[in-house]
């Protein structure tokens, strides 16, 4: 049993009685939390719910042109048009998956890369200032002004939309991992020569533990800009693809189907940070858990 005490949830403290119990304080913390969840599940539907209304209500009433903007029930029926019938192309899953390929092979390829020059170049000072105005010269570059020319090197297949995608990941990547290098904690560092960790042993047990969190932090934004590359490369010249799809009802003036085609896509990328977040979780357990507030 414990005397009175507090206890601070969400950086609110409640004062309980004397003689209240451990167990009892932990299942109130664990009740405040979960009423904190529910509330903020509560107000993000809520939001969400007030903000289709108003764009519903002002497309039928005219405030704004539905022409022009559509309006969310027509979204909802095209986007179930084009699950069911697809497009004159191919179905809608086929352009999905050929989107998705293309921006996950990219993904992929670039936050690998990414990490391990990051990582390299942040443990090796003297490369790291040779090679950095390359760097930042390659950095200037617009990834989006690059779509023609890997189109015009790699022709309109796969390959071009996966080259745009790899560099929209990479810099971003590069910049988080080598920058949480730099920022890895020096006294540790120091701690595990002093007990006579190889440079490599360093570099794995403490230097990349400690960037974790850098390298998280870029991955989470990763995947939407390599989204973001493929569809761009496939505004450019493709046959199929969802930036194919949207290009093709801009083209009609469907804008159900373009409004239709970004919430598909806005769902995918969700959906991969959703899963990310649970791998970080994993990989993370050591670390404490972010202090809440209201």
């Amino acid at each position: 049993m414990s005397t009175a005490g507090t206890i601070a949830i969400n950086q609110s403290e409640i004062i309980y009685a004397p003689g209240t119990s451990d167990a009892e304080i932990e299942a109130a913390a664990i009740a405040a939390s979960r009423r904190h969840r529910l509330l903020v599940l509560a107000w993000r539907l809520g939001i969400l719910a007030a903000l289709l209304s108003l764009w519903e209500g002002a497309a039928r009433s005219g405030v704004i042109d539905a022409f022009f903007y559509s309006y969310p029930t027509a979204i909802a029926a095209r986007l179930c048009e084009l699950i069911v019938e697809g497009t004159d192309e191919a179905s809608l899953w086929y352009h999905l998956w050929l989107t998705m390929e293309e921006a996950i092979i990219g993904f992929f390829t670039g936050s690998a890369l990414g990490i391990v020059c990051g990582v390299a170049l942040g443990r090796n000072k003297l490369a790291a200032d040779i090679f950095a105005p390359y760097i930042k010269t390659l950095n200037a570059i617009p990834r989006v002004v690059l779509a023609p020319i890997f189109i015009l090197l790699l022709g309109f297949g796969l390959w071009s939309k996966v080259a745009l995608a790899f560099v929209m990941v990479f810099f971003v990547v590069f910049s988080n991992a080598f920058q949480g290098v730099r920022e890895a904690d020096r006294a540790m560092i120091a701690n595990a020569q002093i007990l006579g960790a190889k440079p490599w042993a360093v570099t794995t047990a403490v230097i990349i533990p400690s960037a974790m969190s850098w390298i998280f932090a870029s991955l989470h934004i990763s995947f939407s800009f390599a989204i973001v590359g493929a569809i761009v490369g496939e505004f450019v010249g493709a046959r199929y693809g969802i930036g194919f799809l949207i290009q093709e009802a801009r083209g009609v003036h469907d804008t159900a189907a373009m409004y239709a085609a970004i919430v598909l896509i806005v769902i995918v990328v969700l959906t991969a940070e959703w899963v990310m977040t649970r791998i970080e979780n994993r990989l993370a357990r050591w670390r404490p858990p972010p202090t809440q507030g209201h």
